[in-house]
């Protein structure tokens, strides 16, 4: 079926009589179509990759590149006079993601699909996600995000899953989102919703009742921690994902045979940070209240759970006061208490230990409970295991593993640049597509100018594409021959955004007493700060403050601009 059969079908009307909403409906339809004939059923030991994030991008284009219907559907919208690029702007990106833990996520999705993995992601389905960001006076404000209402890429199922808390009992309902990988296989986000979520409860921007936790649990991504009522519902949120996510499992699990003292010769559950730990002790829980005696129920975990680390800031290892886990999840609690207290019998060093004082040490947890930990890039993990986790190191030499966060490169290449896609195919040919070592056939041109020349002729191509696309948006006129200095990640601390503020002030003050550079240079900027994270804001206040003072100043504006581009995404 061709995107004009779908539009003929659903509107009874040619492509070029329809709008770019009704095309975008129609080409995710063909899309679900492409899937529904692409799902097969995988069997054997199945990977469950949960995470309180996924930053998948805008799904549409990237969908069809996978499916091998890009070209085709390009092609037919270009010869009724449409633009697949409008389209795409119909269409909202997912709010399930906010950082670099996201969007790894998110590619190792698409890698686990592409390579016909048995495997599926598991997170929540944020209706309104981190936030949307608007620059108003200077300053970040924040706003829901509702990119449910226009996505075509969601789906309901019929599962459902009560997860008890000793104030309430709640009802989780499973949606789906359909990850194709390139060429191959289709597998599934699954994603838990609140049933009785309620979205009215949302005023003034993205203040709401923390307290309701019956209505509140999946409007937001990261909730507010700045109070009690934040740093608390974070923890029902948490516990609502894993709870859910548990009973899937385990459900999927006997449904294929396992009788759940073999659990881990059915499932590998990856724990993306931190965030789904408790999911250690909730399957405990459940396996004991089945009839599996304590010390093999902690075994038969500790044999399916592998924890993912994400940071080296001491700062940033998720702790919980006992006092917390007590209110939200009493059971669990007292199954940290035993699990706590087989690593004390263990060794005697109490910076191992998972309950400090009135502390519980969540990765810790999962260091001592999970078959393996993982750094995401060589340097990460060698400072894991030598400095910031060397006591765990020493008691387990060979848990500790490496491995380096990778990219969606079709993604970034294909879909993001696909001039530079269409040179390297020239020269090396398409088999980079599947197998990304091919790219270092390039090293072959190394010293062919002709190949230099197009590489160059490209960027300046994108930096033109760049120049017209911030004119649009913002007004600001960039030079593209400047030099483009751009960051764009977090507002963090941490990223460092504060240094490049200093050196746009230095190189101001330069330009003022007569210092000019020779090349022009723009500092484009992109970044999101928590809502509650004050100093990260007040960052975000004076780059927008350095946009004003440069770009205005008749003096200075020859040699440097600044551009913060509003609610930055994939």
């Amino acid at each position: 079926m061709s995107l004009s059969d779908v539009v003929k079908k659903n509107y009874g009307r040619q492509i070029n009589e329809c709008t770019d909403v009704e095309l975008y409906r129609s080409i995710a339809e063909l899309i679900r179509d492409k899937i529904r004939d692409k799902q097969r059923r995988i069997k054997g030991k199945k990977l469950y990759y949960i995470c309180a994030e996924f930053l998948l991008g805008r799904l549409m284009v990237n969908n069809l590149i996978n499916l091998g219907l890009y070209d085709e559907v390009k092609k037919e919208l270009e010869d009724n006079g449409k633009s697949i690029n409008l389209i795409e702007e119909i269409e909202p990106e997912p709010s399930l993601g906010n950082g670099g833990l996201g969007r790894l996520a998110a590619c190792f999705m698409d890698s686990i699909a592409t390579l016909g993995m048995n495997g599926d992601g598991v997170g929540l389905l944020y209706h309104y996600g981190l936030f949307r960001q608007q620059l108003e006076n200077n300053k970040q404000k924040e706003y829901p995000n509702n990119w449910l209402e226009g996505t075509r890429f969601v789906q309901p199922t019929d599962r459902t899953y009560q997860v008890h808390y000793p104030r309430c009992d709640v009802i989780a309902k499973m949606y789906d989102m359909d990850i194709p990988g390139y060429g191959g296989y289709v597998r599934k986000l699954h994603l838990f919703d609140l049933d009785g979520i309620d979205e009215n409860i949302v005023r003034d921007g993205i203040t709401f009742d923390k307290r309701a936790i019956e209505k509140n649990l999946t409007l937001f991504l990261y909730p507010d921690d700045s109070d009690y009522d934040g740093r608390i519902l974070r923890l029902y949120q948490q516990y609502f994902m894993v709870s859910a996510a548990a009973q899937m499992i385990v459900d999927e699990c006997v449904e294929a045979g396992c009788l759940l003292y073999d659990l881990n010769d059915y499932a590998v559950i990856q724990l993306n940070d931190t965030h789904p730990t408790l999911i250690i002790p909730e399957l405990i829980r459940i396996l004991t209240d089945r009839g599996i005696d304590m010390d093999t129920a902690i075994e038969v975990v500790s044999k399916t759970c592998a924890y993912t680390n994400h940071t080296i800031l001491a700062e940033a290892l998720e702790k919980w006061d006992v006092a917390f886990l007590q209110i939200v999840v009493p059971e669990l609690y007292e199954i940290i208490k035993i699990l706590d207290k087989k690593v004390r019998k263990l060794y005697s060093d109490s910076t191992v230990y998972i309950i400090d004082g009135n502390t519980v040490r969540m990765a810790y947890m999962a260091i001592h409970y999970c078959f393996r930990v993982n750094g995401v890039a060589k340097l990460h993990t060698d400072i894991l295991k030598n400095v910031e986790l060397n006591q765990f190191h020493k008691i387990y030499p060979d848990k500790f593993v490496n491995l380096t966060n990778g990219i969606t490169f079709r993604r970034w290449l294909i879909k993001s640049n696909p001039e530079l896609a269409s040179v390297i195919s020239d020269y090396i040919g398409d088999g980079f597509i599947t197998e990304p070592k091919e790219l270092e056939k390039l090293l072959n041109y190394a010293d062919d100018s002709i190949l230099l020349d197009k590489l160059l002729a490209v960027k300046h191509n994108n930096k033109i594409a760049l120049k017209e696309y911030i004119k649009e948006v913002s007004g600001i006129e960039l030079d593209e021959n400047s030099i483009y200095d751009i960051q764009i990640k977090r507002l963090h601390e941490y990223k460092r955004q504060q240094l490049n503020a200093l050196y746009i002030i230095y190189k101001y003050l330069q330009i003022k007493s007569g210092k000019y550079p020779q090349t022009p240079i723009t500092f484009i900027f992109g970044a999101k700060a928590a809502p509650s994270y004050v100093l990260a804001k007040d960052i975000i206040h004076l780059l927008l403050c350095l946009q004003e003072i440069v770009n205005s100043d008749a003096e200075v504006n020859k040699y440097i601009k600044v551009f913060f581009a509003e609610n930055y995404n994939v």
